[in-house]
């Protein structure tokens, strides 16, 4: 025989895991107000690290930039030269 369960009635007792069920407060506890603030100061003081060393890469960024920039302008600006110095032929060529 099959037996069969009827699920249509909550159960009595609930389980200790569910998240429905509120959490019985103990009332005003300093010591956990110290680790929240504790916690709050080290996120604190991992932002400004981030922050500096964003920073830092942000100006190395630009001065890589800059730098590149500047070396493809010389590179442009020995081209044109080239190009100036260059006289173009007296006597053209005879097509045949």
């Amino acid at each position: 025989m099959v037996e069969v369960e009827n699920h249509s009635s909550p159960p009595s007792d609930p389980a200790p895991t569910d998240p429905t069920t509120p959490h019985p407060q103990t009332g005003f506890n300093p010591s956990r107000m110290i680790g929240i603030i504790r916690r709050k100061a080290m996120i604190k003081d991992l932002a400004a690290i981030y922050h500096a060393e964003c920073l830092a890469y942000c100006q190395e960024l630009l001065e890589l930039q800059k730098k590149a920039e500047e070396s493809l302008i010389e590179m442009k600006a020995a081209e044109e030269s080239r190009r100036e110095t260059m006289r173009p032929p007296k006597r053209m060529k005879k097509a045949r």
